[in-house]
């Protein structure tokens, strides 16, 4: 049989069941594992047979939902976290100590960023933020000998800016080092970093995998194709003998196309232990189920929301790669040409006062810190995320008193459209 359609992989993908088994799959909620012996367990320990003794490292639930991602987006290995944070945290973590240093897209989310710029610096680890419109030479001067990653968002959010993903690759790889994507917006249905050259691809998969506001999570997938023993001394933790467990040298055990998820698991889900509950694995695998199915629906609704919002009279600008003119239009056509997300960035008259009347109109809308859900959702970051920042720290960072960030949902877009009207019609401007 030929390769399955990304649809079917959404509904099939990661569980077989064999005769008579669960046609669904099994909630494993279990925190432990029996074993007829002793030797049995310690060949667990120490690497030499695969299976599960203890939930906080691997669960099957969990690693059947992980293996249907890794179909998803092409991957060869996979593993899901607690949350988003914590899949950006390991990514990174993974292949970066202290002492090292990363280069980042600066218009990632606000809570990366902050887990990058404070507290991982706080660990030891540098990063040199840049813009992800920046120019070859600028990427370039970037980097330093002790750069051990590069990261951005294939959108960003709430910025919207969408990433040149095979630039970023290029700069990357002519470095040694790979590049890592969230791809939590996009979703593998929409955009497929590893086909443009991407090396670990990331997700919070609390936001359109999910769908449903259910459960948080996250996810890591290995493309299986940097080849980490090119540059061992860059990256001695994949390459050199791992003392913990007797010796092992995860890229001779396991292979470049096992070797980064195995050396994650075993090693920083052992030591941190933000491993994702089965219970939301299983809900997570429900929404999956009908990620591609739903993603069409969100994008036409934003597309819709977009244009609508683009030719209203109280509407100062408009964020959406879909529009024609937007400044990342043509970009997005190279890597969403299918869509990219139901998420609109937009400004209002009257600024931070108008915007907030608009908020308190809104009736289908929700005021959520959410995003990417089944259901309309609506944020005015300076009222909320980054209420702590007077307006001209707000302008710096890229994100206006009157900017507001709409989440389109599965709802029918005239009524979407309808509710927008008449908030914007509450607007005294």
């Amino acid at each position: 049989m030929s390769e399955l359609k990304l649809g079917t992989k959404c509904v099939q993908a990661g569980y077989r069941p064999g005769n008579g088994e669960p046609r669904q799959i099994p909630i494993i909620q279990s925190t432990t594992f029996k074993y007829e012996s002793s030797a049995e367990m310690g060949k667990l320990f120490d690497l030499e047979a695969s299976g599960y003794f203890y939930t906080r490292l691997q669960n099957p639930t969990n690693d059947y939902v992980a293996a249907k991602i890794c179909a998803l987006e092409g991957g060869t290995a996979a593993m899901l976290t607690s949350s988003g944070q914590a899949a950006n945290f390991y990514a990174i973590f993974n292949i970066a100590n202290a002492g090292d240093h990363v280069v980042a897209s600066n218009s990632i989310y606000g809570g990366t960023f902050n887990l990058f710029n404070v507290t991982m610096r706080k660990m030891g680890i540098d990063f040199t933020f840049v813009s992800p419109d920046c120019t070859e030479e600028e990427l370039e001067a970037a980097f330093k000998p002790n750069t051990k990653a590069v990261f951005g968002e294939t959108i960003a959010n709430p910025a919207l800016t969408v990433l040149d993903i095979e630039k970023f690759a290029k700069a990357a790889h002519a470095h040694g080092v790979p590049l890592v994507v969230d791809n939590t917006f996009p979703t593998p249905v929409n955009c497929r970093p590893f086909e443009w050259g991407a090396d670990i691809v990331t997700h919070s998969t609390t936001k359109y995998m999910d769908g449903h506001a259910a459960g948080v999570g996250g996810c890591i997938v290995d493309s299986g194709k940097f080849d980490w023993t090119a540059y061992a001394e860059k990256f001695p933790g994949l390459c050199t003998p791992d003392e913990s467990y007797h010796g092992i040298t995860y890229t001779e055990k396991f292979g470049i196309e096992g070797a980064y998820i195995t050396k994650a698991t075993s090693q920083l889900m052992r030591d941190l232990g933000s491993i994702q509950s089965p219970q939301n694995a299983f809900l997570l695998n429900m929404g999956l189920e009908s990620l591609h199915v739903r993603m069409k629906r969100h994008c036409e609704n934003g597309q819709a929301v977009a244009e609508f919002l683009q030719a209203h009279p109280k509407v100062l600008y408009v964020t959406y790669c879909g529009l024609p003119g937007d400044k990342y239009h043509e970009v997005a056509k190279k890597y969403l040409p299918n869509g990219s997300c139901g998420v609109v960035s937009f400004g209002v008259v009257g600024g931070r006062k108008g915007a907030e009347q608009f908020m308190a109109a809104l009736k289908l809308g929700a005021i959520e810190t959410h995003v990417a859900d089944a259901r309309t959702c609506c944020l005015h970051p300076a009222s909320a995320t980054h209420r702590q920042l007077t307006d001209q720290q707000l302008v710096e960072c890229g994100v206006r008193p009157d900017m507001i960030r709409y989440s389109c949902g599965l709802e029918d877009s005239a009524d979407l459209i309808a509710d927008i009207a008449q908030a914007l019609d509450s607007i005294e401007a």
